[in-house]
């Protein structure tokens, strides 16, 4: 064939094609083309992760830990489950959306609001905490599926960062407090009239429910118990004590928590955990030998404590004896940044997997949350950051 026949044929190819490229723009829904149409009916992610980076959120298959998808979306952006077992939360400036995981994509699902801060998931309901705003909004993360759910909303007296736990009586656990000055909590009533409050809590922060419904919250001196309609003050041991992260089991009347004691520190490095008994409504600590970031802790299949050390590894705590009763290496030795926004590893706990990211390798580990053995290993394009997933078994 000489030159000039194969360059006509390629150029009529090449029209060919455009036409056909063309018609199928056309016939697609919406003016989407047929590979566009293919991509956004991808089969749905068993038990999926999701992972930030800068730039976007990797979807992970939550078995073999291989990217399944990556959704693009810029911003410093934070995950949380929704409650459900194919959606995320993710908490944007705008506010917060809502990522469907399993469908690889994000949603039109969306609650505005400036600086959306903490997501709580509690028997059946999950409630969102928008600090720019003071708005409470619970909902029912069955609802997602079906596009914007209805919601019940409460505004607080003022702004503040906060957080609030909608309980099985209908009972809304809410924090007090300003931009500048955070002081303790209230109890309202389903029609959001006020049943008790304490304001012995300076610098409230965080939540966890244990057995039977005891809810914790965090102060700088200790922490807030709230059971069957009292609320009780725990002292920490020290003048200066913050408790601000808290992780509960339904299987244990402890919750686990951090603790730090050096108020003039720009960034404590802690080596002790708080361990605080809502039934017995005392408080204990325990030295690691390690030190720890907010992303370290988690709950066991069975109520363990789970924490991941900047050591590398994962300690196993005992939360009734306080005894660390098994450590499972992980990582090598890492160091805390000093900005709360830049990657670190993190332990997220689901049914009896642990996973654990390491930003600097560009991985993520599985693994089996009563053993320690590793499951399974992830490598990705970019280093991650935010590690959370859908609740599912």
């Amino acid at each position: 064939m000489n030159t000039v026949s194969r360059s006509r044929k390629t150029a009529w190819a090449a029209m060919l094609l455009a036409s056909s490229l063309a018609l199928a723009a056309c016939g697609g829904e919406d003016g989407e083309s047929d590979e566009q149409q293919a991509k956004n009916s991808a089969p749905e992610v068993a038990n999926p992760l999701a992972l930030t980076y800068d730039g976007g959120i990797y979807v992970l298959d939550g078995e073999t830990l291989k990217v399944a998808k990556d959704v693009k979306l810029g911003g410093y952006n934070r995950l949380n489950p929704a409650g459900d077992d194919s959606h995320v939360m993710v908490s944007t400036a705008e506010g917060f959306r809502v990522l469907d995981a399993a469908g690889q994509k994000m949603t039109g699902i969306e609650f505005k609001g400036a600086e959306p801060g903490h997501v709580v998931r509690h028997h059946g309901k999950t409630v969102l905490f928008t600090d720019g705003t003071g708005e409470v909004t619970v909902f029912d993360p069955a609802d997602l599926g079906g596009g914007q759910p209805e919601a019940e909303t409460y505004k607080s007296a003022e702004p503040h960062h906060g957080v609030a736990i909608k309980l099985k009586n209908g009972e809304l656990v809410t924090t007090l407090g300003t931009a500048e000055k955070r002081t303790g909590i209230m109890v309202l009533d389903g029609k959001h009239k006020e049943i008790t409050r304490s304001e012995k809590c300076p610098e409230v922060h965080g939540e966890a429910t244990a057995k039977d419904e005891a809810v914790v919250i965090g102060c700088e001196d200790g922490v807030l118990v709230y059971k069957d309609g009292k609320i009780t003050k725990v002292d920490s041991p020290t003048e200066y004590g913050r408790i601000g992260n808290q992780r509960g089991s339904e299987k244990s009347p402890v919750v686990l928590g951090d603790y730090k004691k050096d108020a003039d520190a720009e960034l404590e490095r802690p080596q002790q955990i708080s361990l605080i008994d809502t039934e017995t409504k005392k408080l204990k600590l325990v030295d690691l030998g390690t030190s720890y970031t907010f992303k370290s802790l988690a709950r066991g299949p069975e109520g363990e404590a789970l924490v991941l050390g900047t050591d590398g590894n994962i300690h196993v705590i005992d939360p009734n004896s306080g005894k660390v009763v098994d450590t499972f290496p992980v990582l090598g030795k890492w160091t805390e940044p000093m900005d709360w926004q830049q990657p670190r590893p993190e332990l997220f706990v689901r049914g009896d997997t642990a996973y654990v990211t390491d930003p600097e390798k560009k991985r993520v580990y599985a693994l089996d949350a009563a053993t320690g053995k590793k499951k399974a290993t992830g490598t990705l394009p970019r280093k991650p950051n935010e590690l959370s997933g859908v609740d599912a078994s």
